[in-house]
């Protein structure tokens, strides 16, 4: 009788937990204690699948933590594009983790290592013992590990099935001849998600191709003397950096991770503990289908009705089907089974037609098929317009930019006219896009990605979602035209004509209907103002911002790269000096054995949930103050993210059309109202170190006749909290010019205002601070290195001399409690889901943004106003100076230096009467020939 299959399962938790999340983003699974248990009941339904159909003998799932990795380590800038985690993911982890355990199954974690690295080692080790191993994820990095006995198991989802891949199946799919080229693909082509640079200009198909011709990244380098004109200089030039990538991509097969086939045999559930955590997060159908018994009586619960075709996404269970009893699945409405009239207007007559029948209109919808995603550099395929729902028409642009100047001319007038409100999906791009043809977008506007980010910041805005959760309708993808991101991605002008009418006809008519819709919702919650005089008007501030760009000193950069690679070096070897001997710092075992081990620089030092001792930053700032070891190794760690994420990065962003790095302002990213930056990142350039501060020199003037002028508000997000809790104390500092920290340290520790020492100052401001973000007695003694009794007895003091702030945040919380969200002055709104949640810490971080999302929102409300009100003036006046950044509560003009005087008044005058409180705003400016020297 043949031995029984060993049968491992591997699970990659956080890829099937964001797979969840997304999957029921559009219909929230919300529990009677506004819990969203949507990821956690996807990723069960997954795991409930593989133990159901694929009877494994072993399984383990495992975890990423978040603690730097090695790849951060080298490259600080790993993943580091990535919005942060969602909120509603942040919970779930836990309850994953709780029901990963509840079935019996290990939990595999472990500090300085991805889930990739625990997966990829225990496969190997596995595969040599004679296990069939199956790694559960739809990440495609894992292809690099297949090898006999070991499958990237790919699981089924939108209607896919489950996609085994064994060596052949990669082989064929990457187009390779070894599998361990994949890791050569990555760091050829780089990684967008993980943002793994690789070589610029190479994608997918020249990846393959260099492959096939010399075998790996390092055959490749070998060669360059083979390679012609600009690919030969791209491959030198970025020569490390492929090599740096290849080594992020690959994944580490020899985590110190211990491994005991035992505690991977499946045996079942611990069926009380399964239950439990059911009953907690009201899984009545999966706790009958599980453990066989009927769920105990429903609670009433506010929960959204679930589509079971989104169930379907994770398994064919009819049973699980059941979620939604009370509303059957609706037909999928798409372009073959909906009734619609695409024109294509490509004469001169049709054209002239059209744009009368655009000139008549109140309103009509507009979008933008173009060569490129970054605007500068987009060229016009063409422009669809919808008027009447189901119709729309669009025009073709030719290659030949002379020719399609004239064809945009023809639109100049109605595009223009500012009686005719345009309608569209990100109308920032496309505003941008007309600027390139001579067309300056006017009127009002309705932009259906920023009404719907008002309705509901914390969700996708993206048109198809809309579409389909407004709709019931899919819209036809981008990828089914022109392929898939990457070399092998065709462009829009290769497209047969037909198809691009009905796709682009499709974006303008969809939009419009959901304009439509959208606008209902906003009044409904009286978000109008907030819309069209806020969110909206600021676009065309932003796409004016974006075109203009910051210059950037190149040299300055140059030399401070050589600095910082200097300094590096140099810390590096005091490091290596005081520890007496030489090691890796960049591996948190190896440091950790160097600084508890052999120097014994703590008595009991903490460790990680899997024995390994904890070096990060926290940890380390700690001892700073006591071991210099632990300051040169964070100073050590700075200089190595400030090279590569900023002084090495920034000169590649640089435009090679007007030699200013040009930004991308998101609007419709953070939940508080804050605007967000990309390419490069303005709201994260350091400021808080000495030699992050420097980075900012080399932002410079566009010529010599002009400087950099910052104008920023002092202490805002305060004054906006005096305003708020009306709290007399705080309100007269701020009226008499009074230094509030110094005010607050006189009340709270009993002394004289000219008594105040530069400690008790130091304490008052970072209550007062903290006090805005719910600080806790706990994190007030970690932030200023005192004991917990002495913070407590600090914010003791503080509520009892301001006791309208302690009552202004009560009343907050009252608020969220009742209504589940909280409002800035001009009514936006932040969802508070988990305020009235049971879990004492989910319900802590629910309550701490209902204290400060109203005084954050409100700020950046603030400036929003101030941006578009200096914006207008500015136009007026026809000014040569333009306002060119945005960084949090700071404004940065590239102002000519006749304009200075009017500009700095002026200013200053729009953002102190943005908006009217019962405290007065102070404005911080400074001038000066780079903006380090200005802030």
């Amino acid at each position: 009788m043949s031995k029984p299959e060993k049968k491992l399962f591997l699970l990659d938790a956080m890829a099937l937990i964001y797979r969840a999340h997304f999957a029921f983003s559009k219909s929230p699974r919300i529990n009677s204690k506004g819990l969203n248990t949507g990821a956690a009941l996807g990723f069960t339904n997954s795991l409930m699948e593989i133990l159901k159909k694929e009877k494994p003998t072993h399984i383990g799932v495992a975890f990423d933590t978040s603690a730097p990795t090695f790849r951060h380590i080298e490259f600080p800038a790993y993943k580091a594009q990535r919005e942060e985690q969602p909120e509603d993911i942040r919970v779930a982890i836990p309850y994953v983790k709780k029901i990963v355990e509840a079935f019996d199954i290990p939990v595999l974690i472990m500090d300085g290592y991805e889930a990739d690295d625990i997966i990829g080692t225990i496969a190997q080790k596995a595969a040599d013992q004679g296990f069939e191993v199956f790694m559960m994820t739809p990440d495609k990095d894992f292809a690099q590990l297949v090898k006999e006995h070991v499958y990237l198991y790919k699981p089924s989802f939108m209607g896919n099935g489950v996609d085994v891949l064994g060596i052949p199946e990669v082989l064929k799919k990457f187009d390779i001849d070894r599998v361990e080229q994949v890791i050569d693909i990555l760091g050829l082509e780089g990684d967008v998600s993980d943002n793994i640079p690789g070589i610029p200009g190479v994608g997918k198909k020249t990846a393959i191709k260099f492959l096939k011709e010399y075998g790996s990244v390092e055959g490749l380098l070998a060669n360059t003397a083979d390679l012609k004109g600009k690919m030969k200089e791209k491959v030198e030039e970025f020569k490390e950096q492929a090599l740096l990538s290849k080594r992020l991509a690959t994944i580490n097969i020899n985590v110190p991770i211990d491994y005991d086939p035992e505690k991977l045999l499946y045996n079942g559930p611990k069926e009380d503990e399964l239950r439990a955590l059911f009953d907690e997060l009201e899984f009545r159908t999966l706790m009958k289908r599980v453990l066989g018994e009927e769920p105990p009586a429903a609670k009433s619960s506010s929960s959204a009705k679930v589509d079971p075709a989104q169930i379907s996404m994770f398994t064919d269970s009819p049973e699980e089907n059941a979620l939604s009893e009370a509303e059957p699945a609706k037909e999928k409405m798409n372009i073959l089974n909906t009734v619609h009239n695409y024109h294509l207007i490509d004469t001169a007559e049709l054209r002239k037609d059209l744009i009368y029948y655009l000139s008549i209109q109140d309103e009509f919808c507009f979008d933008t098929e173009t060569t490129n995603l970054e605007p500068t550099d987009a060229e016009l395929v063409g422009l669809a317009f919808a008027y009447v729902a189901g119709e729309a028409y669009y025009v073709p642009f030719p290659a030949d930019q002379k020719e399609a100047q004239k064809i945009a001319d023809e639109f100049k007038e109605v595009l223009e006219n500012d009686k005719i409100v345009k309608i569209g999906q990100n109308l920032k791009y496309d505003i941008q896009v007309m600027r390139n043809y001579d067309i300056n977008l006017k009127g009002k506007m309705f932009d259906t990605m920023l009404a719907h980010y008002l309705l509901d910041p914390e969700t996708r805005h993206n048109m198809d979602a809309l579409a389909e959760n407004y709709l019931n309708y899919t819209p036809v993808s981008i990828t089914e035209l022109i392929g898939k991101k990457g070399v092998k991605q065709g462009n829009m002008r290769d497209v047969e004509i037909k198809e691009v009418v009905e796709y682009a006809g499709e974006d303008a008519d969809i939009t419009l209907q959901l304009k439509h819709i959208l606008e209902k919702e906003v009044k409904a919650n009286e978000l109008e103002h907030l819309l069209h005089e806020v969110e909206e008007p600021l676009s065309y501030v932003l796409a004016d911002m974006e075109y203009e760009g910051v210059k950037i000193d190149e040299k300055a950069l140059a030399v401070m790269s050589k600095e910082l690679e200097k300094s590096a070096a140099d810390t590096q070897a005091e490091i290596f000096a005081i520890a007496g001997q030489e090691f890796n710092i960049a591996s948190p075992k190896q440091l950790g054995e160097i600084l508890f081990d052999q120097m014994k620089l703590v008595d009991k030092p903490k460790k990680t949930k899997t024995g390994q001792y904890a070096t990060g930053e926290e940890i380390l700032s700690k001892l700073a103050n006591e071991h210099k070891i632990a300051e040169k190794i964070l100073e050590f760690r700075e200089y190595q993210k400030l090279k590569s994420t900023y002084v090495d990065a920034l000169p590649k962003l640089i435009s090679k059309k007007d030699g200013r790095v040009h930004t991308d302002y998101r609007q419709a990213v953070a939940a508080t109202g804050r605007l967000s930056s990309n390419n490069p990142n303005l709201q994260n350039i350091p400021i808080r170190t000495e030699k992050g501060r420097l980075i900012r020199k080399a932002f410079v003037p566009r010529s010599e006749d002009y400087l950099l002028m910052s104008a920023d508000y002092s202490q805002i997000e305060l004054r906006i909290m005096a305003a708020f809790s009306k709290d007399e104390a705080m309100l007269e500092a701020f009226r008499t010019g009074r230094d509030i920290h110094a005010t607050t340290a006189a009340k709270v520790f009993g002394v004289k205002l000219e008594d105040v020492d530069p400690g008790m100052r130091r304490k008052a401001k970072e209550v007062n601070f903290g006090i805005i973000y719910g600080i806790s007695a706990f994190g007030l003694a970690q932030n200023l290195n005192i004991s917990r009794t002495e913070a407590s007895n600090i914010i003791k003091a503080y509520f009892k001399e301001f006791p309208n702030v302690s009552a202004y945040m009560n009343d907050c919380i009252e608020e969220a409690r009742k209504n589940e969200y909280v409002k800035t002055i001009l009514g936006r709104k932040r969802f508070l889901r988990d305020i009235n949640s049971r879990n004492q810490t989910v319900r802590g971080y629910a309550e701490r943004n209902a204290i400060n999302a109203p005084i954050q929102g409100s700020a950046a409300d603030m400036i929003k106003l101030a941006m578009i009100n200096i914006h207008n003036w500015m136009k007026e006046e026809k000014l040569k100076s333009r306002m060119i950044m945005q960084v949090h509560d700071e404004l940065i003009f590239d102002v000519h230096k006749d304009e200075l005087e009017l500009l700095k008044e002026k200013v200053i005058h729009f953002m102190k009467t943005a908006m009217e409180l019962d405290v007065p705003m102070d404005i911080g400016v400074g001038v000066a020939d780079n903006w380090m020297d200005a802030h």
